[in-house]
């Protein structure tokens, strides 16, 4: 199994879990450097504006490549960890890098991933995503904020903010009363398994340091939508050994050579679409 019945329960029960040590040191290593030298993610990215202005940057693309991106999404220790979180088959429904510059990187505001995945068609919200720091997350740089057991609320309403789509003020505030804030501080390599209703937020990165990370994001097949939208349909997922994630890692990434990651940046396409 690749979590625990311990860390399924805590994922059940509050909505998250974090696992350190998910990647381990060299892989995490080979994904910052991919990451860092990726300027065809970087010349793809688009700044989503915060409320204030400040600027995040999000590359996004639908079905995983052969690059370390794509090994990390098919890899075993990920995928089956969603399928215990999500009790079934799941498909690979996206995966974004999101990067918070220093200094300038905006906030998100609060919102839920199924609050913008509900108008993709997906009935139910057997959703949940994985993100993995690429860089060190704390508070002074953005960390991921979330509110404790708040998948429970069911989906709240969302509206706009700024160039972003976040959940009913009203709603939050009062959930913010009542539940547990929590700053998601990770080292590099930790990941982050957290529900697709789960409240989440971050604030602007006001540090010298940046803050990357890589989300992966699953729906279940027994889920499939029912009309077509920005995202994938049910594709059936084919999952690779973890050894693969090093094993391509070390090879010299060529985005010419790989047209299916150069053809889904174009997925960002709409300004807030997650």
């Amino acid at each position: 199994m690749a979590l625990t019945p311990k860390q399924v329960n805590d994922f059940e029960r509050d909505g998250y879990v974090m696992v350190p040590g998910f990647l381990d040191p060299e892989e995490t290593r080979l994904l910052l450097e991919t990451a860092k030298e990726d300027h065809g993610m970087m010349d793809n990215a688009v700044g989503i504006a915060d409320a204030s202005g400040r600027k995040s940057k999000l590359s996004l693309w639908n079905h995983p490549g052969n690059d370390i991106y794509g090994m990390i999404a098919r890899s075993r220790r990920m995928v089956d960890g969603m399928e215990q979180c999500l009790g079934g088959e799941v498909y690979h429904y996206h995966t974004k890098v999101m990067l918070k510059e220093p200094k300038v990187g905006g906030a998100w505001e609060w919102h839920q991933d199924y609050g913008y995945w509900y108008n993709n068609g997906c009935l139910y919200p057997y959703m949940a995503s994985c993100l993995i720091a690429i860089d060190r997350a704390v508070k002074e740089n953005g960390c991921l904020q979330v509110l404790k057991g708040s998948h429970h609320m069911g989906r709240v309403n969302h509206g706009r903010f700024g160039e972003q789509t976040g959940a009913d003020p009203e709603r939050v505030n009062e959930a913010l009363k009542r539940l547990e804030l929590v700053h998601c501080e990770m080292e590099p390599g930790t990941a982050l398994f957290f529900h697709g209703n789960l409240l989440h937020a971050s604030s602007a990165n006001t540090s010298d340091k940046p803050r990357w990370s890589l989300i992966c994001c699953y729906n279940a097949a027994r889920n499939n939508p029912y009309k077509e939208s920005h995202h994938p349909q049910y594709t059936p997922l084919v999952k690779v050994d973890d050894s693969a994630v090093k094993a391509i890692g070390k090879k010299k990434f060529d985005q010419q050579n790989d047209s299916l990651y150069k053809a889904e940046k174009d997925a960002t396409t709409g300004a807030g679409k997650k």
